[in-house]
């Protein structure tokens, strides 16, 4: 076994591979860049050693400076992660050559797979199911569009070294191929280092489900169950579970199986996912067809730890190694069911924009991988166990930056339960007692998705949040009752808050105590409110709870009863915001202003503020670089048509018009670096 290892990455994966290698009695060397100078990562490592300036193209992604990492504190073995050089042949090439060993599979399976041209074509000859497409090299967009045209719409264009949804294009009609050919070629370059695409059909209704396979230096191949995968993003993934709740168990066994003789044909060893789509308009679940492999640890590999209590990290370091699997496969059974939600820094409010700056507030339900291994869970599981256990995954801290030389993830929040609507619950418990302030953040959406009847029935494809959310997210239905257990709330902290200041000198002086009866007007409806001891009145209904709010506290508990209806127990984040109340809980952000009653005439004589009209600017929506001005000064555009193209964390996004307008200045140069709020463009 190795004595000391070395991690190419960063965050919360070289967090995760620091915390299996310290289990082993295996010591740690981190490697950092400028922006990762006081990243808990690097804290944690036994040794730590810089390797250059922020951006990955000039620190993480210089093999050379990663064996020089290796020689100078004498590891013996690199882990890569996944990103970065982790399915790089030239990586795992260069460390053979120093004798250093590569914690993943050898370096023809990583060739044979990480060409998504090739890879299907092994596919075929393995006889693996594919998706109908043109495999071959295109030329140019109008080769894409004669593809296009003969495969039939839709179609799918990606990168052939892409992955993790960068690359990739969906394109109904042949002016789609036209605009976004070029776009796929420019993201598969700049962050692959190779502008070669392919394109395929886009199955209707799919369903994107993953094999985990792991396979030892001896001949060993398995498969580790499967993960669902269908809740995604422009092509990246948001939700993850195992078991996948549309697989039975037929399906399981002939996806693993052709899954297993897919990675035997190319002699594969380590952990590895064969991502295969799934049509769900086919109800016998046998329409399945192979997307690629990723030869590498998954973002998601917790969820298949928790059902089989399995720590790959720990099975890549042994199989590495040269020792054989201590399991067969019909010891792989499943355990239980377990959820996965991406906390990633984009603002669901803004249309998911990114989102980069300060951690000013950063408290997780639990706290992450600063805490013992005791909070990881026994025997392997990689949770915490009994009735219910939550896991978080993390490499931020509280006051710490996401950058956007980055993957915009901030933590990956695992549940595990019994049932699978038992691990929905406890993320939506879990999601409403993290605290995250100072940039945008995807949690409301999460909680959302968790309490969505859709979500809750299974029925799932990639197109859910399209669907489900085709005007944008504007935070998570609520139904009336929680409304009237929320207006109580807010008139109990009132309450406690006026309370309070009366005790202080100097504060609330006046000869009228804090009353009983209020006006809460929360968002445009308004409720009356009469406290009592354990109960409130409100609008004449009886709702009987408490909460555990104090002035100074950020977050609290409160209960909510209505009638013979069930009590709701829920998390929630509190602030005072001038005289408004805000409170944040299950996937919602609610404002609240309460009046004592005796005042509410006076509340709709308060003058309100309009806000001014920018709707003639076109304002950068989140930190990035310009990287195309599609229009020029005195130029006529109509609604829809592109504008400026702004490439933020390695995502190009294309900024279109709003109306009709002219073009009357343009105030930034292609290849200039933009902040928030920035104005590109002005329209007559």
């Amino acid at each position: 076994m190795f004595s000391k290892i070395l991690i190419a990455n960063r965050g919360e994966i070289a967090c995760r591979v620091i915390t299996t290698a310290r289990k082993m009695g295996i010591k740690t060397v981190a490697v950092y860049s400028d922006a990762d100078a006081r990243a808990p990562f690097v804290a944690m490592a036994d040794e730590a050693v810089h390797i250059g300036p922020s951006p990955a193209a000039e620190s993480y992604l210089i093999a050379d400076k990663i064996i020089a990492a290796c020689k100078q504190t004498g590891a013996e073995a690199v882990h890569p992660g996944y990103g970065f050089l982790s399915e790089r042949t030239s990586f795992a090439e260069a460390l053979a050559k120093e004798n250093i060993a590569f914690i993943g599979p050898p370096v023809n399976a990583i060739a044979a797979m990480g060409d998504k041209i090739e890879s299907k074509k092994l596919a075929m000859q393995a006889g693996v199911n594919v998706v109908p497409g043109f495999v071959g090299e295109i030329e140019d967009t109008e080769h894409a569009v004669r593809i296009s045209n003969e495969i039939g719409y839709p179609v799918m264009m990606k990168a052939s070294a892409g992955g993790g949804g960068k690359g990739m294009r969906l394109a109904y009609s042949e002016a789609d191929v036209r605009e976004g050919f070029e776009s796929v070629k420019r993201e598969g370059l700049s962050s692959f280092g190779d502008d070669r695409v392919f394109i395929e059909k886009f199955i209707l209704n799919p369903r994107h489900i993953e094999i985990q396979i792991l396979g030892d230096q001896h001949g060993n191949i398995l498969y580790l169950n499967e993960r669902e995968c269908s809740i995604q993003r422009r092509h990246q993934k948001v939700v993850e579970e195992a078991p996948s709740p549309f697989v039975t168990p037929k399906m399981r066994k002939a996806m693993g199986e052709q899954c297993v003789a897919l990675s035997r044909a190319v002699g594969y060893y380590s952990a590895g996912t064969v991502e295969l789509i799934v049509s769900g308009a086919d109800p016998t679940g046998e329409s399945f067809y192979f997307l690629e492999m990723n030869t590498r640890l998954q973002v998601e590999h917790p969820v298949t730890e928790a059902i089989t209590g399995i720590d790959l990290v720990e099975q890549m370091i042994r199989v590495a190694a040269g020792e054989k699997l201590a399991f067969t496969q019909d010891d792989m059974g499943i355990d239980g069911w377990a959820i996965e939600n991406r906390v990633y820094a984009e603002d669901p409010y803004r249309g998911f924009l990114p989102s980069t700056g300060r951690l000013v507030e950063y408290s997780p339900p639990l706290p992450g991988w600063s805490e013992d291994e005791t909070v990881q869970g026994k025997a392997r599981r990689g949770v915490a166990r009994g009735n219910g256990s939550v896991r978080v995954d993390d490499g931020v801290y509280h006051g710490g930056e996401v950058s956007r030389f980055y993957d915009p993830m901030i933590a990956k929040l695992v549940t595990w339960a019994p049932t699978r609507d038992e691990a929905a619950g406890l993320q939506i418990e879990a999601l409403d007692n993290f605290r995250i302030k100072g940039l945008g953040h995807n949690i409301d959406f999460l909680s959302a998705i968790m309490q969505h009847p859709r979500f809750r029935s299974g029925e799932l494809t990639t197109g859910f949040i399209a669907e489900e959310y085709p005007e944008g997210f504007h935070g998570a239905a609520t139904s009336e009752d929680f409304r009237r257990i929320l207006a109580a709330v807010c008139a109990g902290n009132e309450f406690t808050l006026q309370a309070r200041g009366r005790q202080i000198s100097g504060q609330l002086d006046g000869p009228l105590p804090v009353g009983s009866d209020w006006l809460v007007k929360l968002g445009d409806e308004r409720f009356e409110v009469t406290l009592g001891d354990g109960h409130a009145l409100v609008d004449g209904v009886r709702v009987e709870g408490t909460c555990d709010w104090l002035p100074g506290m950020v977050q609290a508990s409160a209960t909510g009863k209505i009638g013979d209806g069930a009590e709701v127990r829920f998390g929630l984040i509190v602030e005072r915001i001038g005289n408004h109340w805000k409170v944040t809980t299950r996937g919602a952000a609610h404002t609240a202003l309460v009046l004592p009653l005796r005042l509410a005439r006076h509340e709709s004589l308060m003058l309100e503020k309009v806000p001014p009209d920018l709707s003639r600017f076109l304002i950068c929506p989140m930190p990035g670089m310009l990287m195309k001005l599609h229009v020029a000064e005195g130029e006529t555009v109509q609604p829809g048509q592109p504008l400026a193209t702004v490439e933020a964390m390695k995502m190009e996004n294309i900024l279109r018009a709003e109306k009709e307008g002219v073009i009357a200045k343009i105030n930034a140069a292609e290849g200039e670096s933009l902040a928030v709020d920035a104005v590109i463009l002005e329209l007559e």
